[in-house]
């Protein structure tokens, strides 16, 4: 006699689990508890296996019927449903692991030895905010050109050509990635290769060199904060970049041996990297143990000395000098290399060009090279430093680097 509802809803509870039998091997087991679950009983390859079909009134009886005639239906078909299941349960799961942005934070996490913790947040911070709300949750084997393209299309319509080719850029890394892991065909990235509104790179504003000793003279008279003034100081004499200027910590200073050494974590490529100190940078940092020596960082911030000044600390000071997008901390960077190659290409000095660039910590194309010579060319970049130390007091009219004030 087949099932009701009202016989379910009547069953009454007994001391041990007790069947009702709908028919074809479904039943409904009632337990001691109060709950109701719903089994199949099916035979495959010549033994009695049992099916859950889920929880009575979740799964009503029309529902559960439903179910079991699905499974006979594999059964039919030579399927074993409760390994069917399993398979499907399972496909789930990587569906679900290998979605766009599951494949995208697995990427970004793999990247921890190249990229900083700072341009890891920023670039997944994008991603969230352009590309995951439409994409994020698609099988990334699944997305087509064209969809990517629409996504890209809305970021162009906001007139972010940059950020548009940008992010083509990162997720073509991300394609590329889910390729080599065999969670997708191809990099369907190469596909949009001059579909893009074209984007035009602009170089972070710098003077020219001829504008470098008015520009010096205005740091040496700066008349704010006076840590700020030494960041400045310390920006123009080292040029390196501005976040590796601020995260300076007192342990990477020797100078017994006069150098900085910047640990690779905290460098844009990840490699350690070593600025020979010139007479007036080391004049620099005693004024700057003076101010903040008891603490950890060297540019420790005046109102949170327990936090570094922010690369906008160093960036305003030069707005109050009245150089608002004539020149940032990164400007520093452009004039040192354009003089440093003016002054070898001329003759004046024979400044090797590859010390030059290793300096700058521009990394060659051999990374692993890159990493076991750090301290490549530093003879010639301890001279090149300390000409540009002397250079810079000469553009300034004098000492770029006031001494400190006795107390006597």
């Amino acid at each position: 006699m087949a099932l009701t509802e009202i016989a379910i809803k009547s069953a009454k509870l007994k001391d041990k689990p007790y069947k009702l039998s709908d028919a074809l091997g479904l039943y409904l087991l009632v337990q001691p508890n109060g709950s109701r679950l719903w089994r199949l009983k099916y035979r495959y390859s010549g033994k009695e296996k049992l099916l859950a079909l889920g929880r009575y009134p979740e799964i009503n009886l029309r529902v559960a019927r439903e179910r079991r005639d699905e499974a006979r239906l594999l059964l039919k078909e030579g399927k074993d449903p409760a390994a069917e299941r399993k398979t499907k349960k399972h496909e789930a799961r990587i569906a679900v692991k290998n979605t766009f942005e599951s494949v995208a934070f697995e990427f970004a996490e793999k990247q921890n030895v190249v990229w900083t913790t700072g341009y890891r947040k920023a670039t997944l911070r994008r991603l969230e905010l352009n590309i995951f709300p439409d994409l994020g949750r698609s099988p990334i084997a699944e997305i087509t050109p064209l969809q990517f393209l629409e996504v890209v299309r809305k970021i162009e319509a906001r007139g972010a050509t940059e950020l548009a080719h940008r992010m083509t850029q990162v997720c073509g890394q991300i394609f590329r990635y889910a390729v080599i892991e065999g969670r997708c065909p191809r990099d369907i990235t190469t596909d949009l290769r001059g579909a893009l509104i074209p984007h035009v790179t602009k170089h972070m504003p710098a003077i020219r060199p001829g504008e470098l000793p008015e520009l010096l003279i205005a740091i040496k008279g700066y008349d704010g904060e006076p840590l700020v003034r030494l960041g400045q100081q310390f920006l123009a004499l080292t040029f390196v970049r501005t976040g590796e200027l601020i995260g300076a910590m007192w342990p990477e200073f020797d100078e017994t041996e006069t150098l900085w050494y910047i640990p690779a974590p905290r460098m844009k490529m990840k490699l350690e990297h070593l600025v020979p100190l010139a007479r007036q940078t080391r004049e620099l940092l005693t004024q700057l143990r003076a101010v903040n020596g008891q603490r950890r960082f060297v540019f420790a911030s005046p109102a949170k000395p327990h936090k570094h000044i922010s690369n906008n600390t160093l960036l305003y000071a030069l707005y109050r000098l009245g150089y608002h997008s004539r020149m940032t901390g990164h400007g520093f960077r452009a004039v040192a290399s354009t003089i440093f190659n003016e002054q070898r290409s001329e003759g004046r000095h024979s400044f090797d060009r590859d010390a030059i660039e290793r300096q700058l910590a521009h990394v060659e194309r051999n990374k692993v090279r890159g990493a076991y010579n750090r301290a490549e060319y530093i003879i010639t970049r301890r001279e090149m430093m300390q000409w540009w130390a002397d250079y810079l007091d000469e553009q300034a009219g004098g000492q770029f680097v006031e001494p400190a004030q006795s107390e006597d």
